[in-house]
């Protein structure tokens, strides 16, 4: 885990994975209340993190130099994971597979929207953190002949309300992966969350702009055309761009679900 001022969310968290996990390790990256002091209660092993500059990836590989059990269980000082769940990572770790795992996140706020995020993955050393901001580990797990599956692992991810500070995060988030893209043009993986930043800024323009460079870098890609094709749509409206957005999506993949629907919303209002 990495944290900082968690007091308030720490021990919902660990208590969500008591019993499962043999080894804690929370990387603090600065607290000033007690979040090191609850994590040590724990029998969490507290690691300070010099976090002057921000570099997440960095950060959580530190920590996963120190675990030393076969598996690594990610979790967020603000997640939980869901009692249901913890029969299932059982499942997953008696087995000698060289698989990441991808957990379904429902993210609460002011409504519940879920994502999937790898939490779960052997403990190799060439499985590493990419990326200061958003960081994954998806990309070193492919690259070192991993594979990668879904799962109905399920946490809960309750974010703070707090859109003054939220829209600030964002913003530093922004020129953050500015700075990486500048560095590694052909991370597009940046690309995708430079675009995802813009739009919970609800800067539209600049977010269409990212998926039009998203889906010309990856031709190939049908979900990089779908997004083009909503941002067209919806966002900053071209209804021609959009029709032939969502036409290449589905030449890609015919089944495409979302793409059809699309089609199908854009010709009921033709």
């Amino acid at each position: 885990m990495l944290v900082r001022n968690e007091e308030a969310n720490l021990p919902l968290c660990l208590d969500s994975v008591h019993g499962l996990a043999e080894e804690l390790i929370v990387a603090d990256t600065g607290s000033a209340d007690r979040t090191p002091q609850i994590a040590g209660q724990y029998g969490a092993v507290v690691l300070p993190i010099d976090f002057t500059r921000i570099d997440f990836a960095a950060a959580r590989n530190h920590t996963l130099g120190q675990a030393k059990g076969r598996w690594i269980l990610v979790l967020d000082a603000d997640e939980v994971l869901h009692p249901e769940s913890i029969a299932r990572v059982r499942i997953l770790i008696a087995t000698t597979e060289n698989t990441g795992y991808y957990f379904e996140r429902h993210n609460h706020s002011n409504q519940t929207t879920r994502d999937y995020v790898v939490r779960l993955f052997p403990n190799r050393p060439e499985y590493r953190y990419r990326g200061r901001v958003h960081e994954i580990i998806d990309a070193s797990i492919l690259a070192a002949g991993g594979r990668l599956h879904q799962t109905t692992i399920r946490i809960d991810h309750n974010f703070a309300a707090d859109p003054a500070g939220r829209r600030r995060k964002n913003l530093r988030y922004v020129e953050i992966l500015k700075e990486e893209i500048a560095a590694d043009p052909t991370d597009s993986t940046r690309l995708d969350f430079l675009a995802a930043e813009y739009h919970q800024l609800e800067m539209f323009d600049e977010a269409t702009l990212v998926t039009e460079h998203i889906a010309a870098i990856r031709p190939l890609d049908p979900r990089a055309q779908l997004f083009a094709g909503v941002y067209h749509l919806l966002y900053k409206p071209d209804l021609a761009k959009a029709r032939s957005d969502f036409s290449r999506a589905l030449s890609l993949r015919p089944d495409y679900v979302e793409a059809q629907e699309f089609m199908q919303l854009m010709d009921a209002k033709a």
